[in-house]
């Protein structure tokens, strides 16, 4: 995919003196008394203001904060604490700067300012036309560097890209596009895809679209309950969508007529109850009791699918296959985790479970590449453009 890079238009010179407006996503978490108790959203954010600041321009960056009402500021819905905990890791002062769409404001070259939550403005949500002219009139370059919003066609995300004189993807933005692009557009072959979590019906439209490019597809959880009911296999009281049995073995029946597959499990980690002092008990995939709960798939299973993903020439996941936060049921997910690790593929890792999985496994530095995005990773996987990688190609060839 060809796009505008923000690194690109620094290391030209064009960026000095020039006012430019990035949309970071800086939607951190809060407690009660409104401070920030994790800040991994704002040091992220920090490179392509950097790398503004480097290159002599005048800084102004926005962001969602929780969900306010358009027009109706609450002071909950600020982003002060954010610019203070910002300015705090950049040693510098970050100005506040509310109601700024009207560009009542100064911002020199060599200053940042934070502009307040961009979803207080009327229009926002719906990307108003009215709203996209006024923010791209702010700015000389727009740098869209908020993946988490990339699925989502705003004003600061996507109307503002269609009116800025230039529109480019920031650092990290890029990096996503890249890596999006390296697993799925053009991928080392074998790819394999792990897909699993609770229901078969909040990923169908993902699992039918991997059918049609995957080389193997790798299900989990509850998802990987319904496919055993696809296969004929009992599962007990397991988790499952009967009613999406049919969606299922359509989905098997489409990767078998491309020569691939997905592995049904072989054995099972059963208990009769869920809880994190449940007995485990190892079973056949056959051999699965009326009152079972599958709460991981068997140590056979996980090795098997471990000698695929070593074989890999690209991965990508999404979701644990068992109940990895209780440590009877931990094995399948983490087997996976470091059979990834270990795997020479690149590989690609997305969604809040499976960031968690590899935080607890320590395999952060063996992946090729962690998504951060959310509903944006979820949204590539079913195939879908993003609005944002839409207008940005589109303005990379007519400017």
């Amino acid at each position: 995919m060809k796009f505008l890079r923000f690194s690109d238009v620094c290391a030209s010179g064009f960026a000095s003196g020039k006012r430019i407006f990035i949309r970071a996503d800086l939607n951190v978490p809060q407690d009660d008394a409104g401070n920030i108790t994790e800040d991994t959203r704002i040091r992220a954010s920090i490179p392509a203001i950097q790398m503004a600041l480097d290159a002599g321009a005048a800084v102004m960056v926005t962001s969602h904060l929780g969900r306010p009402t358009e027009g109706e500021f609450k002071p909950a819905d600020s982003l002060t604490p954010v610019a203070a905990r910002m300015g705090q890791l950049m040693g510098r002062n970050i100005r506040v700067v509310a109601n700024w769409v009207d560009g009542d404001f100064s911002v020199a070259p060599g200053e940042v300012v934070m502009l307040e939550n961009c979803r207080l403005n009327k229009g926002e949500k719906k990307n108003s036309p009215e709203l996209a002219q006024k923010l791209g009139a702010l700015c000389d370059i727009f740098v869209h560097d908020a993946f988490g919003t990339a699925h989502r066609a705003e004003g600061s995300t996507y109307g503002i890209a269609e009116t800025a004189p230039i529109a480019c993807a920031g650092p990290l933005l890029a990096a996503e596009m890249d890596a999006i692009g390296k697993a799925l557009a053009n991928p080392k072959r074998p790819l394999i895809a792990i897909v699993a979590g609770s229901k078969v019906s909040t990923k169908l439209t993902i699992l039918q679209a991997l059918a049609k490019n995957v080389d193997g597809l790798i299900v989990g959880g509850g998802i990987a309950n319904t496919f055993m009911l696809a296969a004929g296999l009992k599962i007990g009281k397991s988790l499952a969508e009967p009613d999406l049995i049919g969606e299922a073995k359509a989905v098997i029946d489409a990767m078998k007529a491309r020569g691939a597959a997905v592995p049904i499990p072989t054995d099972v980690v059963c208990a009769k109850s869920f809880s994190p002092d449940a007995v485990a008990t190892v079973k056949a995939a056959t051999d699965v009791a009326d009152d079972d709960l599958i709460l991981d798939i068997g140590p056979e299973t996980a090795q098997l699918l471990a000698e695929q993903l070593k074989k890999a020439g690209t991965i990508v996941w999404n979701g644990p296959v068992g109940v990895f936060e209780f440590a009877a049921f931990e094995n399948g997910t983490k087997v996976i985790a470091h059979a990834i690790a270990e795997s020479s593929a690149f590989s690609i890792a997305g969604g809040g479970d499976t960031l968690a999985a590899i935080a607890k496994y320590g395999i952060e530095k063996d992946v090729g590449y962690i998504s951060t995005g959310g509903g944006a990773f979820l949204e590539v996987l079913e195939g879908k453009t993003l609005p944002a990688f839409e207008v940005l190609a589109r303005r990379a060839e007519t400017p």
